[in-house]
């Protein structure tokens, strides 16, 4: 039997293997705003780097508790761990799931606190540990609101438009992923007030297009290059950009038919796939990540922005090989 610090052990041990792999998009652009403002402790960056990677951590293992996921990049994530630790001791199959999503909802928890505690010491002056502690909880409360509001708009109980999915990429996606660090290396770095703001307008405005092209992948996407399946947002009923403009043309009926079917076919797939690009559902979606990235050099430029900033941001959308395939 293990202790409870083993149990607790075993938390941070699952929670680690399942986010282990990214590609370092939030401890990278933590670095480069850093830097670009002057910054030159690299201890202090990495600190606050390794902290935003810690919410990350949460919000991840959270995430797929909600959506009820067992798997995460081909592996088995905190949830799936445990449940496979609760079979293999002979639980049912309802108990088996039950321990497992207890196992990550503490994991989430164990993370979350961690994160705070790593932003409360980092090693700043009390003013700048003040303000990065501010960011945090604006950045927590925004997330939670736009996984909420993501959760809701798979009710299927309103009809949900194009702007209500980019104001779900911009919160739950964009404000922590992208503004979040670009802001915390900027505060860290002691960069003005109006230049952190102006990261955070760029940050969620390349945010929402990484996420508009991510979830066009998870339609269009080779499953062999971005590693998820191709069917897994249609057949989860996800409503993003791509899908409430789709819902706004005579194509609907045949997209509607593949949303939301656990049991959806590849060839039905491919319908629907068929159907969202002659609707010009495709084409919409990615002209308005184009104009996204667009908005975020227009940001920059007025504000004055460095531009290896600017070049950061822009090359998790622009050069990210998924996209290009």
């Amino acid at each position: 039997m293990l202790a409870h610090d083993g149990h607790a052990q075993a938390l941070w041990t699952a929670a680690g293997d399942a986010t282990r792999g990214g590609r370092g998009v939030r401890p990278h652009l933590v670095h480069a705003a850093y830097r670009a403002f002057g910054g030159t402790d690299v201890r202090a960056a990495t600190h606050v780097a390794d902290a935003v990677e810690l919410l990350h951590a949460a919000f991840v293992v959270h995430d797929d508790v909600i959506d009820g996921d067992d798997v995460r990049r081909g592996r088995p994530n905190v949830a799936g761990t445990f449940t496979a630790r609760a079979r293999s001791a002979g639980a049912d199959e309802g108990a088996a799931h039950g321990y497992g999503r207890a196992a990550a909802i503490l994991a989430g928890d164990l993370a979350l606190v961690a994160a705070t505690r790593a932003f409360a010491t980092a090693p700043a002056p009390s003013r700048v540990v003040t303000a990065l502690l501010d960011l945090l909880d604006e950045t927590v409360a925004l997330s939670a609101a736009g996984e909420l509001a993501d959760v809701r708009l798979a009710l299927r109980v309103d009809r949900p438009t194009v702007g209500d999915a980019l104001q779900v990429a911009e919160l739950k996606t964009a404000a922590y992923s992208f503004a979040l660090p670009l802001r915390a290396g900027a505060l860290l770095a002691g960069a003005p007030a109006d230049v952190v703001a102006a990261l955070d307008r760029a940050g969620r405005l390349v945010g929402v297009a990484f996420q508009l092209h991510d979830d066009l992948l998870g339609v269009f996407g080779d499953e062999h290059v971005t590693g998820k399946s191709a069917l897994g947002d249609l057949r989860e009923g996800k409503v993003t950009a791509l899908i409430a403009h789709a819902r706004t043309t005579d194509s609907w009926p045949v997209v509607a038919a593949a949303l939301g079917d656990p049991a959806l076919t590849a060839e039905r797939a491919h319908a629907a796939r068929v159907a969202l690009v002659r609707c010009g559902s495709r084409a919409f979606v990615e002209d308005l990540a184009a104009q996204h990235l667009e908005a975020a050099r227009e940001v920059a430029r007025d504000a004055g922005l460095p531009d290896d900033v600017l070049a950061a941001l822009l090359a998790l959308v622009v050069d990210d090989p998924r996209v290009a395939a």
